[in-house]
């Protein structure tokens, strides 16, 4: 085939795909049609969920299944990515709130989850984030709930003790990369600035390189880029990507300790999705630490209906000293039979006992 040829040929499937993207949008904006008037007959005035995580997991791995190549399933997921956001925007109002300023983790998070379509804030704690989706200042808000490398990102979980009204729609994983920028070079360093999460990822590499550099925690990698950005002699451990947004040089890469490091976050919203039959549920709970057992006896709840845990923290509750918020993460969904029973049974061991949300597993 010739230049000419192949070139008109793109042309013609141009042409088609804009036709055939155009007629999804038009199917999509009556599929959010059709929700409100489901919503309305059931004597609902509220908004549709315009975001379902089952749904999109659904998509994605038809999408999958569907590729003869050459695309890659990872660029074809990517083209599909926006293709939703772009359809999601034009069903309602959507705004996704993240720890700021922009280039921080959690905002590649968020661009990664809802495409480029849809707007976004940024707030300066991951606190705010979460009020702000209780107070519906924004629709979802995205923040980090754990690393694999330096473990569960406490600011996330005090947040949660005593705002129920946030509910876990999805999980989102992000592989991290972090890298020491500044306008000087190692040896000039004199202050590192950066998110404690980063410090703790980095810790050997600043060790060995920057023993005598003072490290600041701060709220966010991105501020760490900006404040380094304005002060001599300062560097940030931030992402790549931060380097070019506040002007600053990548004095070296990839200084994480694990190189599979991986931060998993959360979308929150104001409810969680039904049953996919692959789900993941987080619970937060207290117990009498003055009954023998109390703690135990709550896990093995789980344990006899066969529900698995795949993870436990816990937490100061803020009550009164040496007094205890647990947080576990169960494989299945709140409405599952088994997942239902278990939490009727455990609320007898329980002083108090939230469900989080129930969200879809996601693999990463």
């Amino acid at each position: 085939m010739d230049l000419d040829s192949a070139r008109k040929m793109i042309s013609d499937v141009d042409r088609q795909l804009v036709e055939l993207l155009n007629a999804r949008a038009r199917l999509s904006v009556n599929v959010g049609a059709a929700k409100r008037d489901t919503l309305k007959k059931g004597g609902s005035e509220s908004e549709p969920e315009v975001y379902v995580p089952g749904q999109e997991k659904r998509v994605f791995e038809k999408v999958r299944g569907l590729n003869q190549g050459p695309l890659s399933d990872d660029s074809v997921c990517a083209i599909y990515r926006e293709i939703m956001s772009a359809s999601i925007s034009l069903q309602s109002d959507v705004t996704v709130g993240y720890l700021g300023p922009a280039g921080t983790f959690s905002h590649q998070a968020a661009l990664n989850r809802f495409g480029d379509s849809l707007g976004y804030v940024a707030y300066g704690k991951i606190g705010d984030v979460v009020h702000a989706v209780a107070k519906d200042e924004v629709t979802y808000g995205v923040v980090p709930i754990e690393n694999s490398t330096f473990g569960a990102v406490v600011q996330t979980l005090d947040t949660f003790v005593g705002q129920p009204a946030v509910k876990i729609r999805a999980e989102v994983y992000l592989p991290v990369t972090q890298a020491l920028l500044s306008r000087f070079q190692v040896d000039a360093i004199r202050k590192v600035y950066s998110h404690p999460q980063a410090f703790g990822q980095s810790r050997r590499w600043l060790d060995q390189h920057l023993p005598h550099a003072a490290r600041v925690e701060v709220a966010s990698t991105a501020k760490a880029a900006e404040l380094a950005a304005s002060e001599n002699y300062a560097a940030a451990i931030s992402s790549e990507a931060c380097a070019a947004i506040y002007g600053l040089d990548v004095v070296a890469k990839d200084i994480t300790t694990a190189r599979d490091n991986t931060t998993r976050f959360f979308v929150l919203g104001q409810s969680s999705d039904g049953p996919t039959g692959d789900d993941k549920t987080l619970l937060m709970f207290t117990v009498d630490h003055r009954e023998p057992g109390a703690l135990c006896g709550a896990l093995n709840v789980f344990a006899t209906h066969g529900i698995n845990q795949t993870a436990i923290n816990s937490r100061p509750s803020g009550q009164r000293q040496w007094h205890y918020v647990f947080f576990v993460e169960i494989i299945g969904h709140a409405q599952d039979t088994n997942v239902a029973s278990a939490l009727d049974e455990i609320k007898s061991y329980c002083l108090d006992l939230v469900v989080l949300g129930s969200y879809p597993r996601q693999s990463y």
